[in-house]
């Protein structure tokens, strides 16, 4: 049976994550800061009896990571699967946000990840054998204004993963990225936004959450993210990078076909319809 630690499983991606693997046979261990107010979490293991164990993680704690993953390994005798999902949202523009929310957002969404892979790569090495996902966005792929510090930590994420996968590839071992556009998850009430209407680039925001908007009735759910992350954790013609949902495919072939020149006047002043014509025009988007 694989063996499966999945982090940030509290909602949202994780929650459906661990629930997936479960249901597909694996043995999952589910990673939560504070496994006492993992409600959800607990209702779902309760009420489809899913083997899943509850494990306490906060991946912006070293010794937290190294005694959750030595439990893993002295109770289940191995790692196999490796699931980054912890993260938090939110942002505003370069000049708006401060330094250390934005030294916070790194902690956690990318430090967090590196810890986690230290911890069980020399195992997995020594075993020859394992995979692991690091669960990004489609802002690892472009940068969008008004969300600078998001994108630039899941660029950063990316650019590791995709030295990483280079480095543990001569062990066996497999690294996939997943790129999810808008998902339906509670990371959008719980992120912090710097969106002060007094800014001089509260407009890049407001933008921002107008596309939010626009995508929400064509967004991507939990369990179809969980899908992917189970097929790429499975396939047999393994591959680096994994998007999820249509509004992710389209906003990747869109940037290709754009300059960065004409990227980067899409900052320019322009309508509310303006801006949506621009979107669609660019992007293709359905509506």
């Amino acid at each position: 049976m694989t063996v499966a630690l999945v982090t940030g499983t509290s909602s949202g991606i994780g929650l459906a994550t661990a629930a997936h693997l479960a249901r597909q046979g694996q043995e999952v261990w589910a990673g939560v800061r504070n496994p006492a107010t993992a409600t959800d979490l607990q209702a779902a293991i309760e009420g489809d009896r899913l083997p899943i164990r509850v494990i306490r993680l906060d991946v912006d704690d070293p010794v937290s990571v190294q005694l959750a993953v030595d439990e893993v390994h002295e109770t289940s005798g191995r790692i196999d699967v490796l699931v980054n999902n912890a993260g938090i949202g939110g942002g505003g523009s370069i000049e708006d946000v401060p330094v250390d929310w934005a030294q916070s957002l790194f902690e956690t969404n990318y430090f967090g990840v590196v810890r986690m892979v230290q911890a069980v790569l020399p195992r997995m090495r020594q075993r020859r054998s394992g995979t692991i996902v690091n669960v990004s966005s489609i802002a690892g792929r472009l940068a969008i204004a008004g969300h600078g510090h998001y994108s630039a930590v899941k660029h950063a994420l990316e650019a590791m993963s995709e030295a990483l996968a280079q480095e543990v590839q001569r062990f066996d071992i497999r690294v996939a990225i997943v790129e999810p556009g808008v998902v339906v998850t509670p990371i959008f009430s719980k992120a912090r936004r710097f969106a002060d209407p007094d800014s001089p680039y509260f407009d890049h925001v407001r933008r921002l959450l107008l596309l939010y908007q626009k995508q929400m009735p064509h967004a991507a759910q939990p369990a179809d993210v969980a899908r992917v992350i189970h097929e790429a954790v499975t396939t047999d013609a393994p591959r680096l990078r994994w998007l999820v949902g249509d509004d992710a495919r389209l906003l990747v072939a869109g940037r290709q076909r754009t300059s960065d020149e004409e990227y980067v006047a899409g900052g320019r002043e322009m309508s509310e319809e303006e801006y949506l014509d621009e979107l669609r025009r660019r992007y293709r988007f359905p509506w």
